[in-house]
């Protein structure tokens, strides 16, 4: 990791040297903006939790679950899961359906995801057989295609605050559940038939639905209840470790395909601007190869008390990674996209994506922000180039940073600027 100071952005910041964030909140009060973002994260967490709370001052919740589960990762391998409830009927799928999330703002989405309470009941991840009532519906609940009314009794009433992750989407308050009853669900076909088959890999099951055309997140919350794998093998897995399992199988399958192929036939640049984060996707003709690079701006989610960018990368050249990428599930959401495009088009590049988080960017609203960001930067018209110097000077124009600190920080544009290759020769 390295930070960069830019002085164009320093009259943001400046009342951070002189006091900490409580003081802040404190002389603030979400009317001055002291913390440099464009809107008080604290009052927009407040202002959702407040409209869910009368919903949710109860034991007994009843509304239609999305459907939506959620498998906890404290005290593994005895973990908590259960249904996440909206207390509200109707056609609720949206709310647990990221890749429809794009046309939202975050306030939207932060006030649809704060309603959903969660269960919560403690098991062993081997368990998935258990007879409890709430493992089975549970179970029912990650398999089905549409929403499905759901009945929860508590021990006592949710609570908690709204709880935002990187990796996961947000939710609202939890509650040990009492007992549990919900409505026949309709199971989503390619699922069901994945869970049935108790001899196929989990590997393989995953590959299969999504050459199926079932959409990534329901892979995952059924990935996560332990409906794949070979029956003996078979395990709950909890719901942010899914996710990432998800995004970087299916990757890893489609760069397969990729690495085969022919070089794409220019370099391109293709770009995208969602939530105050800038994106952009450069590719060059060359042998596999991929590197995420993300900037924090002050006032950021993983920059909120400093004073300075701080830039963070992770790569693989063509051998591919034997380590977890150090900037965690983010870098398996991008290269999961970045492969899609590719495997399509039948095409072999080097890529790079970079992302400038800036300070409206307010709070951290899961994974699946990255991996829809760059499927949608992929669907729009790119740029074109015939050498990658003047690809980045497009850089420049797009970014805010100085093209010289993303090479500093890049294995990847060092590599494709600085080494000699075969066909030099």
């Amino acid at each position: 990791m390295q930070t960069y100071n830019n002085n164009n952005q320093k009259h943001l910041f400046k009342e951070k040297k002189s006091t900490n964030t409580i003081n802040q909140c404190g002389l603030c009060r979400g009317t001055k903006l002291l913390c440099g973002k464009d809107r008080c994260p604290v009052l927009v967490r407040f202002h959702a939790k407040a409209k869910a709370k009368p919903l949710l001052d109860t034991l007994h919740i009843g509304g239609a679950s999305p459907p939506s589960v959620f498998i906890g990762r404290y005290g593994y391998p005895k973990v908590s899961i259960g249904p996440m409830i909206p207390p509200v009927m109707g056609d609720t799928s949206i709310i647990d359906t990221p890749e429809l999330w794009l046309t939202k703002s975050l306030d939207e989405i932060v006030d649809f995801r704060s309603q959903l309470v969660r269960g919560k009941f403690a098991i062993n991840i081997t368990d998935v057989e258990n007879s409890s009532n709430v493992v089975e519906y549970t179970r029912e609940l990650a398999l089905a295609k549409n929403p499905v009314y759901t009945d929860a009794l508590f021990e006592k009433k949710p609570y908690g605050r709204i709880v935002f992750h990187d990796e996961i989407q947000p939710h609202g308050p939890s509650a040990p559940i009492k007992t549990l009853d919900i409505t026949n669900p309709k199971y989503e076909q390619h699922i069901e038939k994945a869970y049935y088959d108790t001899d196929l890999r989990a590997k393989n099951a995953i590959l299969d639905v999504y050459n199926d055309g079932v959409q990534i997140s329901a892979i995952q919350r059924a990935f996560s209840v332990g409906a794949f794998g070979v029956k003996k093998h078979r395990r709950f897995v909890p719901t942010r470790w899914s996710i990432t399992a998800v995004d970087s199988t299916i990757g890893a399958e489609l760069m397969k395909q990729t690495k085969t192929a022919p070089y794409v036939n220019e370099v391109r640049i293709y770009t995208h601007n969602q939530y105050d984060n800038r994106w952009i996707i450069l590719m060059t003709p060359s042998e596999w190869q991929y590197e995420l690079i993300e900037a924090w701006y002050p006032n950021t989610t993983w920059n909120q008390y400093g004073n300075t960018i701080s830039i963070f990368n992770s790569y693989e050249f063509y051998e591919g990674r034997t380590t977890y990428a150090e900037i965690g599930g983010c870098y398996y959401a991008a290269r999961l996209a970045v492969n899609e495009l590719l495997t399509k088009e039948r095409r072999q590049a080097g890529v790079i994506v970079l992302r400038e988080a800036h300070p409206g960017y307010i709070m951290p609203i899961g994974v699946w922000n990255v991996r829809e960001c760059v499927r949608k930067a992929l669907t729009q018209s790119c740029q074109k180039f015939d050498t990658l110097q003047e690809a980045l000077v497009k850089v420049t124009e797009i970014m805010d940073i100085p093209l010289q600190r993303w090479i500093n920080n890049s294995a990847v544009l060092k590599n494709q600027l600085y080494q000699r290759r075969l066909e030099e020769f």
